[in-house]
């Protein structure tokens, strides 16, 4: 009786995985996007770091989510352009009149996925993505935290555009 509970029991096991339940991911951003190049991002920002910074966090993404390759230009027929137009900062909170607690960034960003004769396959102008970072009295550290606080919203522009990339097709 035993071992014949036994062997039910592990044939349900072997059935749950194969329940048709699967992690997000996977795929290509479009069907016609097997491969494709990215172009590192204009940068219009005072930001010295911020068009490297954006470029890279999208083409790990990409690497990352789904199985588009990612390729050198001069080996793709499809690519991805982008602009930082600009990122901003601004005040969230105060101790006092002169004391700044806490402060914003913001990056408005333009995106573009070109076809093999340079026609836009998808785009978005003037995507926003904030990120709130502590303002510190040592310059070294605040300084630190601000380029954190650009490389998260890079980070998180990445993951928000692979998805929407992915989608809107």
């Amino acid at each position: 009786m035993k071992s014949i509970l036994f062997f039910m029991m592990a044939g349900l096991i072997a059935l749950v995985p194969s329940c048709g339940y699967r992690l997000e991911g996977g795929g290509y951003i479009n069907e016609n996007v097997t491969r494709l190049a990215v172009e590192v991002f204009a940068n219009k920002s005072s930001e010295t770091r911020a068009g490297v910074s954006f470029t890279n966090e999208l083409i790990q993404e990409i690497q990352a989510r789904t199985d588009t390759e990612v390729l050198d230009s001069s080996k793709a027929t499809r690519k991805i352009v982008g602009t930082i137009n600009s990122i901003t900062f601004s005040t969230l909170s105060r101790s006092s009149t002169e004391s700044v607690v806490e402060r914003q960034v913001k990056a408005l960003i333009d995106v573009q996925l070109l076809g093999p004769d340079g026609s836009i396959l998808w785009s978005v102008k003037n995507f926003s993505s904030t990120e709130p970072y502590e303002v510190v009295e040592n310059t070294v550290n605040n300084d630190a935290n601000k380029r954190a606080a650009v490389d998260k919203i890079a980070k998180r522009s990445a993951e928000r555009l692979v998805s929407m990339m992915s989608s809107n097709f």
